[in-house]
């Protein structure tokens, strides 16, 4: 009974190890399968753009990617193979423990075999029975011949369990090692893939340092064009603010003549006896008031952060949030208050979360802008060569809203995304990165 126990112990050990060795295993091919997803996006794109006749820094960016991707899928191969050579290991100190483990038992079933063979003898129970001296030492003597019978029984199964497990293990020990071989033969392939990336991005880079005085100039350009999408954006969000609180005064107003109306000339007289002067102009603190759907359609917002869809189907982040490094250019940063998302040409943009949408703008050098109100967040969308909705439009979540803008003779478009919360009059950008999933 005792080694019938320290077997089962010893199966719960086994299974539990094996289940926490599977879940690492799945998790890390999980990762595989998202990061093969990125460079095949990164992939497709650098071919579609390798048919325009000039290079361009989105190209350089996404090469960039296309590197940092295949890097961290070796590093995910490197785990996975050393995941599986530690599965190798402790499966073999499974299969020896099971083997000497299956020895002893067999050990212990020759010697009840051959005590059974000796005392063989068909009256040899009846006349132990028998002899016994009264009838309860009858009954124990009955119930011991029964507890023999039963672990020669359970010694035989247990027997052919060990057997069953060791075969199991066996083969899954030569699964782990063609596992291993497969994963190890799709590294060499990933890091041969590395270095044609690297050629690639070195040509790219040395064509670049040879223009660096119109990079500068284009430089300049592109930052004096976010400047204006800032201030139209800022300014867009503001007017919308200034509307809602106008909007709320005139309501106010309308309920407070409403009641000075019905509470008759001797009220209104003691009233105005009361009634407080209002605040100099210059100390009026203009600050939006929450309704319910608001504050309902922000903690919906807010609770799905990190999980909101990306604006595009399919696309590469090329640019992040706040201080990025020029890619060329040594000590030169640029300030992003969104993402930028490289996607195929003519690629649609859609709306990360329901809301309602309230400016649509055409700003020179950022096509048109769509803002989409989300209880005191915003989400932003420049870049848009067509848009599919209008002021007071109510989307959904993965609405399509509208169509990249594309450049002259380029086939990638780039989608620009931002997201702002409104606190009170004060309009804060966060980082989308943060709050959309891919």
């Amino acid at each position: 009974m005792k080694s019938a126990n320290k077997i089962s112990i010893v199966l719960f050990f086994f299974c539990a190890t094996s289940l926490f060795a599977q879940t690492t295993s799945e998790k890390l091919k999980t990762e595989q399968s998202r990061l093969e997803k990125k460079i095949s996006n990164t992939k497709s794109l650098l071919d579609k753009s390798k048919s325009n006749t000039e290079a361009s820094l989105n190209e350089l960016r996404l090469i960039d990617n296309q590197i940092k991707f295949r890097e961290e899928l070796v590093s995910n191969f490197d785990n996975q193979v050393r995941g599986a050579e530690i599965k190798v290991v402790e499966k073999g100190t499974e299969i020896k423990d099971l083997h000497n483990k299956l020895a002893k038992l067999k050990t212990q079933y020759k010697d009840l075999l051959l005590y059974a063979y000796k005392h063989r003898n068909k009256f040899g129970k009846m006349m132990f029975v028998f002899s016994s001296t009264n009838y309860n030492e009858a009954i124990k003597r009955g119930n011991y011949l029964e507890r023999i019978a039963d672990i020669q029984n359970k010694q035989f199964l247990i027997i052919r369990q060990h057997q069953g497990l060791i075969k199991k293990e066996i083969s899954s020990i030569e699964k782990e090692k063609q596992y291993k071989l497969a994963v190890l033969n799709e590294k060499k392939s990933e890091k041969a893939s590395i270095e044609k990336d690297k050629l690639k991005q070195e040509v790219v880079y040395k064509k670049f340092k040879q223009e660096e005085g119109a990079l500068v100039s284009q430089l300049k350009a592109d930052e004096k064009k976010k400047a204006i999408l800032k201030q139209k954006i800022n300014d867009a969000i503001q007017t919308e603010i200034a509307a809602a609180e106008a909007k709320r005064k005139k309501a106010d107003a309308a309920a407070a003549a409403k009641k000075k109306s019905a509470s008759g000339t001797a009220s209104t007289s003691s009233t105005a006896t009361t009634t407080k002067p209002e605040a100099a102009p210059d100390k009026v603190i203009n600050v939006t008031v929450e309704t319910k759907e608001t504050t309902a359609l922000s903690k919906s917002f807010e609770g799905n952060k990190g999980k909101l869809p990306w604006p595009v189907d399919k696309g590469s982040l090329t640019e992040g949030f706040g201080k990025n490094a020029h890619p060329t250019l040594d000590n030169v940063f640029t300030n992003n208050n969104g993402i930028d998302i490289s996607s195929p040409k003519n690629s649609q943009v859609r709306a990360v979360f329901e809301g309602e949408v309230t400016s649509v703008l055409s700003i020179p050098g950022a096509g048109k802008v769509v803002i989409i109100k989300h209880g005191n967040y915003r989400t932003v969308y420049s870049n848009l060569q067509d848009t599919y909705v209008k002021t007071g439009s109510k989307v959904s979540t993965k609405q399509a809203i509208g169509s990249l803008l594309v450049s002259d003779g380029s086939s990638v478009s780039v989608a620009h995304f931002e997201i702002h919360q409104v606190v009170g009059t004060l309009v804060q950008c966060l980082n989308p990165s943060l709050w959309v999933s891919h």
